[in-house]
C-alpha cells in the first residue's frame, strides 16, 4: 500500500516536516498528559444531560409512552425521528473506513478512527429508541427467536421493528470489530510507552500480543480488506432497511420507491457533517492540525456537496410526484405546497434552508476551506437532517385520510429530555474515547509519511522542477 506512487502536485496529507517519532509523540500526547479544564467542563456538562435523559427514560418506562406527546393520529413522534437521525449519523464512519479503504483513498487515514468511533456511539444511541418505543421494555426479547415455556417464540419477520433489530445489530457488530482491529497496533504503541504497571497491563490485554512482526502486518492488512468487503454492503443496506419502515407502508408520502437511495444519501450527508463537527473540535483541542489538514476538511466538504446534491434531487422528486399525482392527500406530505404554507411551515422551511440553501455555499472554495464556516454549516446540516426526519414522520402523520382526525404534535419535556440524554450519552462516550484511545491511526499515517509527508513533497517538487 505504501509503495504506490503519488503525484507531487497533490497536497501533502501530513504537514509540518514530521518524522516517525513526531507522529508517535503527537498521537500519544492526549492520552498520556493530564486532561485540561475544557475537557472536564465538557464531561460534566455531558454527564448532566446524560443523567437527566436517562431519568426521562426511566420515567417513560415506569409511566408508559403516554408521557410523550403522541396521540391517536401521530403514534410516531420524536422517538422514531431521533432513531433515524442517529442511524444516519453513524453512516459516515463505515463509509470512510470500508469503502474508501477499498478505493485506496489515503486521506481517510487521518479521519477514519474518530469516524468509526462516532459510528459505534451513534448506533448505541439509535438502539435505545426502538426498545423504549415498544412501551413494554421488559418483553423486548420477543423480537428474538427464542424458545420459551409457551413453545417456540419466533419473531414476526413482517414487522419493520424486527428488520431494525437485525440492521442495527449487524451494523454495530461489524463496525465494532473493524474499529477495534484497527486500534490494535496503536494499543501496542501505548503499551510500550506506558509509565505505570496498571496502564501497561490494560493496554497489553487490548493489544492482543501485537509485536509488529511482518506476519502480524500481513494478517492485519488481509483482515482489514475482508472486513471492509463485509462492511461496504452495510453502508447501503442498513439505512435502506430503515427506509423500508416507511416505504412498505400505505401512509401517504411514505410509499415511495425513492426512499432507499434517498435515505442512504441523506445518512452519508448528515454523517459527514457530524464527522466534520467532531474532527474540527478534536483537531483544535488535541493540536492535530498537522494531520487533519485543510485538504482533509475540503475533501469532506466536497463529499457533503455530492450527497447534498443527491438529497436535493430526492426532495425535488418527492415534491414533483406529490404535485403530479393529483391527489389532494399528497398535498399534505412533508414536501408539498401544503407543508410549505400549513401549520408546520416552520419545519418545512427549516429543512429547506438547512439542507439545501446553506450547504450550497460549499460550492465556493473560499467558504469550503474556511474552518469556522465549515463548523457552522456542519452544525446546521445536522439540525436540518433532524428536521427532515421530523417532517417525514410528523407532517405526514398529522394529516391522514380522515380530516376529522387531523391533529398537531406537541412534544413534552420527556420527549425533549430523552433526546438531550442521548446527546449527553454520545458526548460522554466520545470524550472518554478521546482520552483513552488514539484519535488518529498513527500506524497507518506512518505508512504514507514517505509519500505524502510535506518533506517528501518538497523534494519531489524540486526534482520535477
Amino acid at each position: 500500500m505504501s509503495g504506490h506512487y503519488e503525484a507531487p502536485i497533490r497536497e501533502p496529507l501530513i504537514i509540518g516536516h514530521k518524522t516517525y517519532h513526531d507522529i508517535t509523540e503527537d498521537i500519544a500526547r492526549p492520552i498520556e498528559e493530564r486532561a485540561g479544564k475544557l475537557w472536564w467542563v465538557s464531561l460534566y456538562a455531558a454527564l448532566v444531560l446524560f443523567i437527566y435523559g436517562f431519568g426521562c427514560i426511566a420515567y417513560t418506562i415506569g409511566t408508559g409512552i403516554g408521557a410523550w406527546g403522541l396521540n391517536r393520529t401521530i403514534n410516531w413522534g420524536w422517538d422514531i425521528t431521533n432513531f433515524v437521525w442517529w442511524v444516519g449519523i453513524g453512516h459516515a464512519g463505515t463509509l470512510i473506513s470500508a469503502v474508501l479503504l477499498l478505493f485506496r483513498q489515503r486521506w481517510r487515514m487521518s479521519v477514519n478512527r474518530s469516524a468509526e468511533a462516532m459510528t459505534i456511539f451513534a448506533v448505541v444511541q439509535a438502539a435505545i429508541f426502538p426498545v423504549i418505543h415498544m412501551g413494554r421494555v421488559w418483553v423486548g426479547y420477543w423480537v428474538f427467536p427464542l424458545p420459551n415455556q409457551f413453545g417456540s417464540l419466533w419473531g414476526n419477520f413482517n414487522s419493520p421493528l424486527l428488520w431494525d433489530v437485525f440492521a442495527i445489530s449487524t451494523y454495530f457488530s461489524v463496525s465494532t470489530v473493524f474499529w477495534f482491529m484497527g486500534l490494535i497496533p496503536d494499543f501496542a504503541m501505548i503499551r510500550d510507552r506506558a509509565k505505570t504497571p496498571w496502564t501497561r497491563k490494560i493496554y497489553t490485554f487490548l493489544a492482543f500480543g501485537w509485536g509488529g512482526k511482518a506476519k502480524h502486518w500481513q494478517r492485519f492488512e488481509e483482515l482489514s480488506l475482508v472486513l471492509a468487503g463485509l462492511a461496504t454492503p452495510l453502508v447501503f443496506s442498513v439505512h435502506t432497511t430503515v427506509s423500508f419502515d416507511f416505504a412498505t407502508s400505505v401512509i401517504k408520502g411514505w410509499h415511495s420507491t425513492i426512499y432507499p437511495p434517498y435515505f442512504v444519501a441523506g445518512a452519508i450527508f448528515s454523517g459527514f457533517a457530524m464527522v466534520q463537527t467532531l474532527l474540527l473540535i478534536a483537531r483544535k483541542v488535541c493540536h492535530l492540525e498537522d494531520y487533519i489538514t485543510m485538504y482533509h476538511i475540503e475533501i469532506m466538504n466536497i463529499v457533503i456537496i455530492l450527497t447534498g446534491g443527491m438529497v436535493t434531487v430526492a426532495y425535488a422528486t418527492e415534491y414533483f410526484i406529490g404535485w403530479y399525482s393529483g391527489s389532494r392527500y399528497e398535498d399534505f406530505t412533508y414536501l408539498s405546497p401544503g407543508a410549505a404554507t400549513g401549520p408546520y411551515w416552520w419545519a418545512f422551511w427549516s429543512l429547506i434552508i438547512c439542507n439545501l440553501v446553506i450547504p450550497a455555499s460549499f460550492w465556493f472554495k473560499r467558504l469550503r476551506t474556511n474552518i469556522i464556516w465549515t463548523f457552522i454549516v456542519a452544525l446546521i446540516i445536522n439540525i436540518g437532517m433532524w428536521f427532515e426526519r421530523f417532517d417525514i414522520i410528523v407532517i405526514n402523520l398529522s394529516r391522514d385520510y380522515l380530516p376529522g382526525s387531523w391533529t398537531m404534535f406537541k412534544p413534552t419535556i420527556i420527549d425533549v429530555g430523552v433526546y438531550l440524554g442521548t446527546i449527553g450519552f454520545f458526548s460522554v462516550l466520545f470524550l472518554l474515547y478521546a482520552r483513552t484511545f488514539p484519535v488518529i491511526a498513527q500506524a497507518e499515517l506512518k505508512s504514507i509519511l514517505k509519500i505524502s509527508g510535506e518533506t517528501y513533497k518538497a523534494k519531489e517538487g524540486d526534482e520535477h522542477h
